[in-house]
């Protein structure tokens, strides 16, 4: 099974995405955290990268589609994915599509998470990560036992700089200038499913599992 996961920053997409791997058995691709672990490691396509996410921009198409194809092409992608932050444009996922009509495959589906702006902002600029292990947390929905101190090796917790409020308005106004249209690019292709993600985390997870078709680890 080959999906997409689509919504706004702050939708969820990363946390049922590890769910999803979990459940369905196959690799989740994230172009965050490849680019995270690039900007990391000072790469220079990391650097480059960097320059674009610290003011909530999308990374440019020339710099996203080789890195995510060449990915494709791992043995562990053989029997299906999940795309978790790629496509990010209507060119991109023309690009996308082209490269898996190569091997005579296809999106199966297009999952698309919806929450209102206000609830998006509020769970985006809450974010705290460890400075050590990387362990993330919020301020509402997931503190630390202890105030900017890691529950998970005692590092030391900061706001990322796209996760300030002001980067997120940004981020959101991105996203629905030049990823929304990726809707209506899979609803024309007849894949798109969207998900309310204002419920919580358990019922958003199970709508997402009967739009796929899947249950008990089974597709």
């Amino acid at each position: 099974m080959i999906l997409v996961l689509l919504g706004p920053p702050g939708a969820g997409k990363g946390t049922h995405a590890v769910r999803l791997k979990e459940t369905l058995r196959i690799p989740h691709i994230s172009t965050g955290d490849i680019f995270r672990q690039n900007i990391k490691a000072g790469t220079p396509l990391g650097t480059k990268a960097k320059s674009f996410m610290d003011k909530g921009e999308l990374v440019p198409d020339d710099v996203v589609v080789d890195i995510v194809k060449s990915r494709l092409l791992e043995d562990d992608c053989a029997d299906g994915f999940l795309l978790d932050g790629f496509p990010r444009t209507v060119v991109q996922a023309e690009m996308l599509d082209a490269a898996l009509a190569e091997s005579g495959r296809a999106v199966d589906k297009a999952i698309d998470i919806i929450v209102l702006a206000e609830a998006l902002i509020a769970r985006i600029s809450g974010r705290r990560v460890c400075k050590a292990c990387g362990a993330t947390y919020h301020v509402t929905n997931m503190p630390p036992k202890k105030d900017v101190v890691c529950d998970v090796c005692g590092g030391e917790l900061y706001q990322r700089a796209d996760d300030s409020e002001e980067t997120a308005l940004n981020r959101i106004e991105v996203y629905n200038a030049q990823t929304k249209p990726l809707e209506a690019y899979y609803e024309k292709a007849g894949t798109l499913t969207r998900i309310d993600g204002a419920p919580g985390v358990e019922r958003v997870f199970a709508a997402i599992l009967e739009a796929i078709g899947a249950q008990d680890g089974r597709h």
